[in-house]
C-alpha cells in the first residue's frame, strides 16, 4: 500500500542519503499505485545495487491477477557492461569487465534516447555534423555517404554523437559522450 512504500522510501532516504529526497509529489493514485510504488521501489534498487549482475525490475513486466506482480524469471537477471567499452573492429564484443574487457555492443544514448549504431572496418568523415546525424539516423544508407573505409577501426553513432575508435577505450575517459551498456 502507499502509506507502506512512502515508509520504505523514508527509511532508505535516512540510512543512505545525505541529503533529503523530495518524495513529496510521489504519492501514488488510487488506480496506479501498485505501479507507482513497484516503479520507486525499483528505481532506488537499481541506484544503489549498480553493479555488472543486475535486475531488470525496472522495466515493467506483464502483470496478471494471479501472478500477484512478480515477474517471470526470464526478466530476473540481465548484466550490463562495468566499465564500458569502446574499441575498433579487432576488440572482441560482449559484455565487458575489469577482468574481461569487451566493447560493448548493446549501447544506448541517454541524451537521445537511440540505440548506438557500430560499423566495423570505418570511421566517420571530418566533415560530420550534428545535423548530418539528427537528419540521418538510423537510415545506414544516408550514412554511408560519411563513411570512409578504415581497416581495424570501428564507427559508433547515435543521432547526437558519434566516434571513430581504432583502440580499446574505457568510455569513462571521454566525458561528452551519454552512451550506458543497455544491459545484454
Amino acid at each position: 500500500n502507499a502509506s507502506t512504500s512512502l515508509l520504505r522510501v523514508e527509511k532508505i532516504r535516512w540510512n543512505f542519503c545525505s541529503q533529503p529526497l523530495a518524495i513529496e509529489h510521489l504519492s501514488p493514485d488510487t488506480s496506479e499505485g501498485s505501479s507507482k510504488e513497484d516503479d520507486l521501489s525499483d528505481m532506488i534498487e537499481d541506484i544503489f545495487h549498480d553493479d555488472p549482475i543486475i535486475s531488470n525490475s525496472s522495466k515493467p513486466g506483464p502483470r496478471t491477477a494471479d501472478s500477484g506482480g512478480k515477474r517471470s524469471s526470464s526478466q530476473v537477471q540481465g548484466r550490463k557492461c562495468c566499465p564500458v567499452y569502446l574499441g575498433g573492429s579487432s576488440a572482441p564484443l560482449g559484455i565487458g569487465t575489469n577482468i574481461s574487457p569487451r566493447t560493448c555492443d548493446q549501447l544506448r544514448c541517454t541524451a537521445c534516447d537511440f540505440k548506438v549504431v557500430t560499423i566495423d572496418d570505418y570511421e566517420w568523415d571530418k566533415s560530420c555534423d550534428y545535423l548530418f546525424f539528427r537528419n540521418n539516423m538510423p537510415d545506414l544508407n544516408k550514412l554511408k555517404g560519411k563513411l570512409l573505409k578504415r581497416r581495424g577501426g570501428r564507427a559508433y553513432a547515435c543521432q547526437c554523437t558519434w566516434r571513430s575508435i581504432q583502440d580499446l577505450t574505457d568510455l569513462k575517459g571521454d566525458q561528452q559522450i551519454r552512451w550506458v551498456c543497455g544491459r545484454h
